[in-house]
């Protein structure tokens, strides 16, 4: 007898006998695209791909340097080391006229009315509840409060570079901050771990920014792309920059821009499409907008970082000359005021005094 024909097995013949049809079976509903499957734009540098652990990697490696930060808050550090005094000979009875001189030399190094009152009242609650029962026990107490105020609304100091190539990081800022130098010393901090970097010469305004970014090129082994002609624009710079970076192969675009007053409206309209060129060519990028904000400007920087955010949405700061600066306690008011991250810190004049930053470095750097 010969073998049955393999459609056979798939489709009954008509004298077959009859069966019952297989009941519908609704399609499956497909999942959305929530936070926990294939989150978009959401990937960090900690996470798979090239950029796997690169920002930790930067921030353990200055761990290792942490007396650049040291010495770089010295003069904060010189400012709040009567609190030592303070503490060394309190008692009970005198909590209150202690802790007036310590809220004092708070405001002194610059953590402002707001923060300053409130790390004082909670020493105080916990001082008269029993907590704190020594010297010793309040300058930890005082520490852990200003290490709170620092993690507790911006967790994320790492460089946040996606997952795909290449990465974009646009440095904006008002004029004499330090924009483009920091830009150069974070070109040379990448080049360090290997990373191909492509600089982006946006700032169209200032006569020798673009020569400044070309000598920092040189210097840290980056190519740059540079505008060609007088009138050319900042956002057609950034995108012929991405565009190169994209199809050459780049890990990390650095994007520079010009220098303006938060205050003026058209400028800053002009930085808006700087990030929408970006985009343009690249999906979800800017990867991060990282605001250059002087140290020495003390809580006079909130403005400042108040108008970039809003027009252009900052993911993280860097605070340059700190090390000249007794008023490092800005960097809490910041972070506790707007909730946007502090990545990076000028301590110095060198290359290579850039460093990430870390809460715990900081605090211990400012209450030896």
């Amino acid at each position: 007898m010969a073998s049955p024909s393999p459609i056979s097995f798939l489709l009954p013949s008509s004298s077959s006998p009859s069966k019952p049809p297989l009941p519908h079976l609704p399609p499956k509903p497909s999942l959305p695209l929530s936070k926990n499957r294939f989150p978009r734009f959401k990937c960090s540098a900690g996470q798979a791909g090239f950029f796997t652990k690169l920002g930790r990697l930067i921030k353990e490696k200055a761990k290792s340097d942490v007396e650049k930060l040291f010495s770089g808050f010295s003069k904060t550090r010189d400012n709040l080391a009567v609190i030592d005094e303070l503490l060394l000979y309190w008692n009970l009875a005198d909590t209150d006229r202690v802790l007036d001189e310590l809220e004092e030399a708070l405001l002194v190094s610059d953590f402002g009315p707001r923060i300053s009152i409130k790390i004082v009242d909670s020493l105080r609650s916990d001082i008269l509840a029993g907590k704190l029962k020594s010297g010793s026990e309040i300058k930890d107490a005082l520490k852990k409060s200003v290490l709170n105020l620092l993690t507790s609304k911006a967790k994320k100091t790492e460089l946040q570079l996606g997952f795909r190539k290449p990465a974009v990081i646009m440095v904006v800022g008002v004029n004499g901050g330090g924009k483009t130098t920091s830009l150069g010393k974070l070109a040379h901090r990448l080049k360090n771990e290997g990373i191909k970097i492509l600089m982006a010469a946006g700032d169209t305004f200032r006569a020798a920014a673009s020569e400044q970014l070309e000598v920092w090129a040189e210097r840290t082994g980056s190519e740059i792309v540079v505008g060609e002609g007088e009138k050319v624009k900042a956002s057609s710079v950034l995108s012929k920059a991405v565009k190169r970076g994209k199809e050459e192969g780049f890990d990390v675009v650095l994007c520079d821009t010009s220098g303006r007053l938060h205050t003026n409206y058209s400028l800053m309209e002009e930085l808006l499409a700087c990030k929408k060129a970006v985009a343009k060519v690249i999906s979800g990028a800017p990867n991060e907008i990282l605001l250059v904000l002087d140290g020495t400007t003390g809580l006079n920087m909130l403005p400042q970082a108040r108008e970039f955010n809003e027009v252009v949405g900052i993911t993280g700061l860097i605070l340059t000359k700190l090390d000249g600066s007794a008023r490092g306690g800005c960097v809490v008011s910041v972070v506790d005021e707007l909730g946007i991250p502090v990545k990076f810190v000028g301590v110095g004049e060198r290359v290579d005094d850039l460093q990430p930053f870390d809460a715990e470095v900081f605090v211990d750097a400012i209450f030896s």
